[in-house]
């Protein structure tokens, strides 16, 4: 990748796939590893942010294993020794509250496909004793606006390792885009998703 001179970058990652994600099952905090096909996925992931040639100071992910293992794997590609680390449940996948643990076709079959489906895609409704979409943002957010951006204002590559609904909220704010709209975008596993950020304007994502 050609960098240009004042920019810094910001370089986002969802997990690789979960055991739970391989079962089908709702996670939230609940807290399973990386399957082999995961831990595949960060390798590769790392390959592909090592030839964007980005020197990074910081890296962040959340209290979870498969997010920090995914995170450590990358971090080995980079052969990043240096970057200073830092955990935060901020960062945590959204909380599935009574769902969590359940098959999503069990869910189906005890909720109904309708309800469950509002659960899932909503923003603002959440599954009993869980967070919604706009919840996860609530934490998320503020996090990110008083830990992370004034980093990379100051010039750091930043990279963040955290999962599916976290980065979601984020990228609601990032590229502003609508709550009905945010629910709709899907985060792959093992992708990453890079912005540019110049003093003069915001963040800017770049095609990979």
């Amino acid at each position: 990748m050609n960098k240009e001179k004042n920019l810094s970058y910001l370089v986002l990652i969802r997990h690789g796939q979960s055991e739970w994600n391989e079962k089908n099952l709702f996670t939230g905090w609940k807290n399973p590893p990386l399957t082999e096909k995961g831990i595949k996925e960060a390798e590769l992931a790392g390959e592909k942010i090592k030839n964007l040639n980005i020197d990074f100071s910081h890296y962040f992910t959340s209290a979870l294993v498969r997010a920090q293992e995914t995170g450590e794997i990358i971090l080995s590609k980079l052969e990043a020794e240096n970057i200073i680390k830092t955990k935060s449940q901020n960062l945590n996948e959204r909380d599935y509250g009574d769902l969590s643990g359940l098959d999503k076709d069990e869910a189906r079959k005890e909720w109904g496909k309708d309800q469950v489906h509002i659960w899932r895609r909503s923003f603002d409704i959440p599954p009993p004793g869980g967070e919604s979409l706009k919840d996860t943002a609530a934490r998320v957010l503020p996090y990110f606006e008083e830990k992370i951006k004034p980093l990379v204002e100051q010039g750091n590559n930043i990279l963040i390792c955290a999962h599916g609904n976290s980065l979601r909220s984020l990228i609601m704010s990032l590229e502003e885009i609508s709550p009905d709209e945010i629910v709709k975008v899907e985060i792959g596993t093992g992708e990453p998703i890079l912005y540019s950020y110049s003093t003069n304007s915001s963040f800017q994502k770049i095609d990979l």
